[in-house]
Protein backbone atom coordinates (compact mmCIF):
# COMPACT_ATOMS: atom_id res chain seq x y z
CA UNK A 1 0.00 0.00 0.00
CA UNK A 2 1.15 3.48 -0.50
CA UNK A 3 1.71 5.69 2.40
CA UNK A 4 2.95 9.46 2.55
CA UNK A 5 5.38 11.05 5.10
CA UNK A 6 5.25 14.06 5.18
CA UNK A 7 7.97 15.44 7.04
CA UNK A 8 10.23 18.88 7.58
CA UNK A 9 13.22 17.08 9.40
CA UNK A 10 15.29 15.07 7.00
CA UNK A 11 17.42 13.15 9.43
CA UNK A 12 13.52 11.82 10.62
CA UNK A 13 12.28 12.04 7.32
CA UNK A 14 14.83 9.20 5.86
CA UNK A 15 14.77 7.07 8.85
CA UNK A 16 11.21 6.79 8.96
CA UNK A 17 11.28 5.82 4.92
CA UNK A 18 13.48 3.38 5.33
CA UNK A 19 11.59 1.98 7.92
CA UNK A 20 8.11 2.06 6.27
CA UNK A 21 10.10 0.26 2.91
CA UNK A 22 11.10 -2.27 5.04
CA UNK A 23 7.20 -2.91 6.26
CA UNK A 24 6.43 -3.14 2.93
CA UNK A 25 5.12 0.21 2.29
CA UNK A 26 5.34 2.20 -1.47
CA UNK A 27 6.91 5.23 0.43
CA UNK A 28 5.62 9.27 -0.99
CA UNK A 29 7.87 11.90 0.50
CA UNK A 30 6.91 15.62 0.78
CA UNK A 31 9.34 17.83 3.10
CA UNK A 32 6.08 20.35 3.52
CA UNK A 33 2.86 20.79 4.36
CA UNK A 34 2.55 22.30 0.78
CA UNK A 35 3.88 19.74 -1.20
CA UNK A 36 2.00 17.11 0.56
CA UNK A 37 -1.86 18.74 0.01
CA UNK A 38 -0.13 18.14 -3.93
CA UNK A 39 0.70 14.73 -3.29
CA UNK A 40 -2.85 14.15 -1.40
CA UNK A 41 -4.62 15.57 -3.88
CA UNK A 42 -3.08 14.40 -7.26
CA UNK A 43 -3.94 11.25 -9.07
CA UNK A 44 -3.66 7.74 -7.61
CA UNK A 45 -2.98 9.18 -4.18
CA UNK A 46 -1.71 7.53 -1.15
CA UNK A 47 -4.43 6.14 0.81
CA UNK A 48 -2.72 6.40 4.17
CA UNK A 49 -0.81 9.69 5.60
CA UNK A 50 1.65 10.36 8.50
CA UNK A 51 1.20 13.88 8.59
CA UNK A 52 4.12 16.28 10.91
CA UNK A 53 1.84 18.62 13.41
CA UNK A 54 4.34 21.72 12.44
CA UNK A 55 5.96 22.06 9.25
CA UNK A 56 7.01 24.91 6.81
CA UNK A 57 4.07 26.04 4.21
CA UNK A 58 1.19 24.22 6.08
CA UNK A 59 0.92 22.75 9.17
CA UNK A 60 0.07 18.97 9.09
CA UNK A 61 -3.52 19.92 11.01
CA UNK A 62 -4.01 22.60 7.83
CA UNK A 63 -3.02 20.05 5.62
CA UNK A 64 -6.00 17.33 7.49
CA UNK A 65 -8.70 20.06 7.57
CA UNK A 66 -8.26 21.08 3.82
CA UNK A 67 -8.71 17.22 2.85
CA UNK A 68 -11.74 16.57 5.14
CA UNK A 69 -13.46 19.77 3.59
CA UNK A 70 -12.70 18.45 -0.06
CA UNK A 71 -14.14 14.74 1.13
CA UNK A 72 -13.06 12.66 -1.55
CA UNK A 73 -12.85 8.98 -2.37
CA UNK A 74 -11.41 7.29 -1.58
CA UNK A 75 -10.84 7.75 1.95
CA UNK A 76 -7.24 9.00 3.30
CA UNK A 77 -6.69 7.58 6.89
CA UNK A 78 -4.45 10.67 8.02
CA UNK A 79 -2.18 10.03 11.48
CA UNK A 80 -0.89 12.99 12.74
CA UNK A 81 2.99 12.96 14.22
CA UNK A 82 3.33 15.54 17.29
CA UNK A 83 5.35 17.03 20.16
CA UNK A 84 2.46 18.18 21.80
CA UNK A 85 0.88 16.47 25.21
CA UNK A 86 -1.40 18.87 25.63
CA UNK A 87 -5.21 17.12 25.79
CA UNK A 88 -6.49 20.01 24.40
CA UNK A 89 -4.04 20.07 21.40
CA UNK A 90 -5.05 16.15 20.76
CA UNK A 91 -8.40 17.38 20.24
CA UNK A 92 -7.63 19.86 17.80
CA UNK A 93 -5.93 17.22 15.77
CA UNK A 94 -8.76 15.05 15.79
CA UNK A 95 -11.95 17.48 15.12
CA UNK A 96 -9.66 18.77 11.89
CA UNK A 97 -10.15 15.51 10.47
CA UNK A 98 -7.39 13.20 11.97
CA UNK A 99 -7.83 9.59 11.93
CA UNK A 100 -5.09 8.78 14.73
CA UNK A 101 -1.88 10.19 15.96
CA UNK A 102 1.62 9.59 17.90
CA UNK A 103 3.17 11.20 20.35
CA UNK A 104 7.29 12.14 19.68
CA UNK A 105 9.02 10.07 20.42
CA UNK A 106 7.59 7.12 19.95
CA UNK A 107 8.54 2.91 19.43
CA UNK A 108 8.66 2.05 16.25
CA UNK A 109 5.84 -1.11 17.26
CA UNK A 110 3.46 0.99 18.44
CA UNK A 111 3.58 2.93 14.73
CA UNK A 112 3.43 -0.32 12.63
CA UNK A 113 0.42 -1.22 15.10
CA UNK A 114 -1.98 2.07 14.27
CA UNK A 115 -0.18 1.89 10.34
CA UNK A 116 -1.66 -2.14 10.67
CA UNK A 117 -5.46 -0.77 11.61
CA UNK A 118 -5.52 2.17 9.32
CA UNK A 119 -5.20 -0.37 6.62
CA UNK A 120 -7.57 -2.15 8.09
CA UNK A 121 -10.00 0.55 7.93
CA UNK A 122 -8.95 1.56 4.21
CA UNK A 123 -9.49 -2.30 2.94
CA UNK A 124 -12.77 -2.11 4.19
CA UNK A 125 -13.65 0.83 3.01
CA UNK A 126 -12.39 -0.43 -0.10
CA UNK A 127 -14.96 -3.60 0.25
CA UNK A 128 -17.57 -1.08 0.61
CA UNK A 129 -16.94 1.25 -2.16
CA UNK A 130 -16.96 -2.02 -4.54
CA UNK A 131 -20.29 -3.15 -2.87
CA UNK A 132 -21.70 0.38 -3.39
CA UNK A 133 -20.43 0.01 -7.38
CA UNK A 134 -22.21 -3.36 -7.76
CA UNK A 135 -25.56 -2.39 -6.54
CA UNK A 136 -25.48 0.70 -8.26
CA UNK A 137 -24.64 -1.48 -11.69
CA UNK A 138 -27.79 -3.43 -10.48
CA UNK A 139 -30.02 -0.72 -9.77
CA UNK A 140 -29.19 0.85 -12.97
CA UNK A 141 -28.67 -1.82 -15.54
CA UNK A 142 -30.33 -4.67 -17.08
CA UNK A 143 -29.23 -8.17 -15.76
CA UNK A 144 -29.55 -9.84 -18.88
CA UNK A 145 -27.51 -7.74 -21.34
CA UNK A 146 -25.93 -5.60 -19.00
CA UNK A 147 -27.49 -2.73 -21.00
CA UNK A 148 -28.69 0.07 -19.19
CA UNK A 149 -32.04 -0.01 -17.88
CA UNK A 150 -35.65 1.27 -18.48
CA UNK A 151 -35.72 3.77 -15.86
CA UNK A 152 -31.69 4.79 -16.01
CA UNK A 153 -32.03 5.07 -20.20
CA UNK A 154 -34.94 7.92 -19.30
CA UNK A 155 -33.26 9.54 -17.41
CA UNK A 156 -29.99 9.91 -19.55
CA UNK A 157 -32.64 11.03 -22.33
CA UNK A 158 -34.34 13.46 -20.03
CA UNK A 159 -30.50 14.93 -19.35
CA UNK A 160 -29.26 14.80 -23.12
CA UNK A 161 -32.21 16.81 -24.61
CA UNK A 162 -32.20 19.41 -21.51
CA UNK A 163 -28.42 19.68 -22.36
CA UNK A 164 -29.25 19.69 -26.02
CA UNK A 165 -31.89 23.24 -25.61
CA UNK A 166 -29.02 24.63 -23.44
CA UNK A 167 -26.48 24.14 -26.03
CA UNK A 168 -28.58 24.04 -29.29
CA UNK A 169 -27.42 20.59 -30.52
CA UNK A 170 -29.67 18.11 -31.52
CA UNK A 171 -30.26 14.52 -30.10
CA UNK A 172 -31.16 11.45 -32.05
CA UNK A 173 -32.77 8.25 -30.71
CA UNK A 174 -32.93 4.83 -32.45
CA UNK A 175 -35.49 2.06 -31.36
CA UNK A 176 -34.39 -1.20 -32.19
CA UNK A 177 -36.89 -4.03 -32.04
CA UNK A 178 -35.62 -7.51 -32.94
CA UNK A 179 -37.80 -9.21 -36.02
CA UNK A 180 -39.76 -12.00 -35.07
CA UNK A 181 -38.99 -12.91 -31.25
CA UNK A 182 -41.65 -14.64 -30.09
CA UNK A 183 -41.15 -17.53 -32.96
CA UNK A 184 -37.37 -17.55 -31.55
CA UNK A 185 -38.40 -18.13 -28.25
CA UNK A 186 -41.41 -20.32 -29.59
CA UNK A 187 -38.95 -22.72 -32.14
CA UNK A 188 -35.54 -22.58 -29.66
CA UNK A 189 -36.33 -21.98 -26.35
CA UNK A 190 -36.18 -19.13 -24.18
CA UNK A 191 -32.08 -19.88 -23.63
CA UNK A 192 -31.87 -19.04 -27.06
CA UNK A 193 -33.96 -15.99 -26.43
CA UNK A 194 -31.93 -15.26 -24.20
CA UNK A 195 -28.56 -15.44 -26.13
CA UNK A 196 -29.83 -13.61 -29.30
CA UNK A 197 -30.60 -10.56 -26.52
CA UNK A 198 -27.37 -10.74 -25.31
CA UNK A 199 -25.50 -10.83 -28.76
CA UNK A 200 -27.60 -7.81 -29.89
CA UNK A 201 -26.76 -5.75 -27.10
CA UNK A 202 -23.35 -6.32 -27.10
CA UNK A 203 -23.40 -5.30 -30.76
CA UNK A 204 -25.29 -2.69 -30.57
CA UNK A 205 -22.79 -1.59 -27.35
CA UNK A 206 -20.13 -2.09 -29.73
CA UNK A 207 -21.03 0.87 -32.41
CA UNK A 208 -22.12 3.50 -29.63
CA UNK A 209 -19.66 6.16 -29.46
CA UNK A 210 -18.29 7.17 -26.18
CA UNK A 211 -20.87 9.40 -24.99
CA UNK A 212 -23.61 7.56 -26.90
CA UNK A 213 -26.40 5.16 -24.25
CA UNK A 214 -27.62 2.20 -24.85
CA UNK A 215 -30.37 0.74 -22.99
CA UNK A 216 -33.06 -2.35 -22.83
CA UNK A 217 -36.05 -0.59 -23.43
CA UNK A 218 -38.22 -3.63 -22.24
CA UNK A 219 -39.01 -7.20 -23.91
CA UNK A 220 -36.61 -7.42 -26.96
CA UNK A 221 -36.83 -3.19 -27.38
CA UNK A 222 -33.74 -1.19 -27.29
CA UNK A 223 -33.31 2.37 -27.32
CA UNK A 224 -29.94 3.93 -28.63
CA UNK A 225 -29.22 7.68 -27.21
CA UNK A 226 -27.15 9.66 -29.70
CA UNK A 227 -26.41 12.96 -28.10
CA UNK A 228 -24.88 15.93 -31.04
CA UNK A 229 -25.83 13.36 -33.73
CA UNK A 230 -28.06 14.98 -37.27
CA UNK A 231 -30.58 12.87 -38.97
CA UNK A 232 -28.07 11.58 -41.66
CA UNK A 233 -26.08 10.20 -39.34
CA UNK A 234 -28.57 8.54 -36.79
CA UNK A 235 -29.57 6.88 -40.12
CA UNK A 236 -26.14 6.03 -40.74
CA UNK A 237 -25.59 4.36 -37.59
CA UNK A 238 -28.66 2.93 -37.17
CA UNK A 239 -28.45 1.24 -40.98
CA UNK A 240 -24.74 0.10 -39.87
CA UNK A 241 -26.78 -1.76 -36.85
CA UNK A 242 -29.21 -3.00 -38.90
CA UNK A 243 -26.72 -4.82 -41.61
CA UNK A 244 -24.30 -6.36 -39.29
CA UNK A 245 -26.86 -8.04 -37.44
CA UNK A 246 -28.48 -9.34 -39.95
CA UNK A 247 -25.13 -10.53 -42.07
CA UNK A 248 -24.13 -12.92 -39.92
CA UNK A 249 -26.27 -15.73 -38.21
CA UNK A 250 -25.99 -15.80 -34.05
CA UNK A 251 -24.81 -18.52 -32.08
CA UNK A 252 -26.61 -19.59 -29.51
CA UNK A 253 -26.27 -23.03 -26.99
CA UNK A 254 -29.38 -23.90 -29.06
CA UNK A 255 -28.07 -23.67 -32.35
CA UNK A 256 -26.76 -21.11 -35.44
CA UNK A 257 -30.34 -18.34 -35.43
CA UNK A 258 -30.59 -16.24 -38.54
CA UNK A 259 -31.91 -12.38 -36.68
CA UNK A 260 -33.19 -9.35 -38.23
CA UNK A 261 -33.99 -5.79 -36.57
CA UNK A 262 -36.31 -2.86 -37.14
CA UNK A 263 -35.51 0.18 -36.11
CA UNK A 264 -37.16 3.66 -36.01
CA UNK A 265 -35.32 6.82 -35.93
CA UNK A 266 -36.00 10.47 -34.35
CA UNK A 267 -34.78 13.42 -33.81
CA UNK A 268 -35.08 16.59 -31.93
CA UNK A 269 -34.90 19.85 -33.23
CA UNK A 270 -34.48 23.71 -32.29
CA UNK A 271 -38.42 24.31 -33.52
CA UNK A 272 -39.61 20.18 -33.16
CA UNK A 273 -39.60 17.47 -30.54
CA UNK A 274 -37.77 18.49 -27.39
CA UNK A 275 -39.77 15.92 -25.17
CA UNK A 276 -38.59 12.84 -24.18
CA UNK A 277 -41.61 11.41 -24.37
CA UNK A 278 -42.48 12.48 -27.52
CA UNK A 279 -39.12 11.98 -29.15
CA UNK A 280 -39.72 8.00 -28.05
CA UNK A 281 -43.04 8.14 -29.49
CA UNK A 282 -41.93 9.60 -32.69
CA UNK A 283 -39.32 6.70 -33.01
CA UNK A 284 -41.64 3.86 -32.11
CA UNK A 285 -44.02 5.43 -34.82
CA UNK A 286 -41.43 5.06 -37.20
CA UNK A 287 -40.34 1.49 -35.55
CA UNK A 288 -43.95 0.39 -36.17
CA UNK A 289 -43.65 1.87 -39.97
CA UNK A 290 -40.28 -0.51 -40.53
CA UNK A 291 -42.39 -3.72 -39.21
CA UNK A 292 -45.17 -2.98 -41.33
CA UNK A 293 -43.03 -2.32 -44.57
CA UNK A 294 -41.31 -5.54 -44.31
CA UNK A 295 -38.97 -5.42 -41.25
CA UNK A 296 -35.14 -5.44 -41.54
CA UNK A 297 -35.75 -1.85 -42.10
CA UNK A 298 -34.57 1.47 -40.74
CA UNK A 299 -37.65 3.69 -41.08
CA UNK A 300 -37.38 7.80 -40.43
CA UNK A 301 -39.84 9.34 -37.80
CA UNK A 302 -41.25 13.46 -38.80
CA UNK A 303 -39.98 15.90 -36.63
CA UNK A 304 -42.85 17.83 -36.22
CA UNK A 305 -43.87 18.06 -32.33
Amino acid sequence: MKILIAEDDPSFRHFLEEILATWGYEVAVARDGNEALQILQSENAPKLAILDWKMPGMEGIEVCRTIREVAEEPYTYIILLTSQQRDEDLVIGMEAGADDYILKPFKLNELRVRLRAGRRIIELQDELLAAREILRAKATHDSLTGLLNHEEILDILDRELARSERDGHCVSIIMVDIDHFKKVNDTHGHLAGDAVLRITAQKMHAIERVYDAVGRYGGEEFLLILPECCQECAITIAERLRVWISSESMDTPEGIIPVTISLGVATSSRDGIRDGRCLIKAADTALYKAKENGRNRVELASNEP
